[in-house]
């Protein structure tokens, strides 16, 4: 494994690019799920040779994978990623009960003098209790 200089560092831009499309997300979650275990078919990913490597590519300029013993793997960085990405996920699938969240929270009418009495605002815990 070769370790980055500081010239190398990512910026969050360029890491969300590289996953941002819906078939670089499948590949990234199919590689997390192979674990360096099996071979990535393209076939089931439904991609051409040249997107798969174009995709690829991407991934590991990102440094989110990397190759190891013949199979593709997640680099630490590229593991921290996927659990990012996969609290995203589980928000996006949430979003309407995070929006019926939202309808509950009271915020401070700044044109009464007692408003701080008609604020409320739930911690992140409450609003993991009530999502899942």
């Amino acid at each position: 494994m070769k370790m980055s200089n500081h010239s190398n560092l990512r910026s969050v831009p360029d890491v969300l690019r590289a996953i941002s499309d819906d078939k670089s997300l499948e590949l990234f979650n199919t590689i997390h799920l192979a674990s360096g275990e099996s071979d990535i078919r393209i076939s089931t990913l439904k991609l051409t040779r040249k997107q798969y490597y174009s995709r690829m590519s991407g991934l590991r300029k990102a440094e989110l994978v990397e190759r190891q013993n013949g199979k593709y793997i997640l680099t630490s960085f590229g593991k921290i990623i996927y659990d990012f990405q996969e609290k995203i996920q589980n928000a996006v699938q949430n979003y309407r009960k995070l929006k019926a969240l939202d309808s509950f929270e009271v915020y401070p009418d700044e044109n009464r003098d007692n408003s701080h009495k008609h604020y409320h605002k739930l911690s992140i815990d409450e609003r993991k209790k009530m999502t899942h």
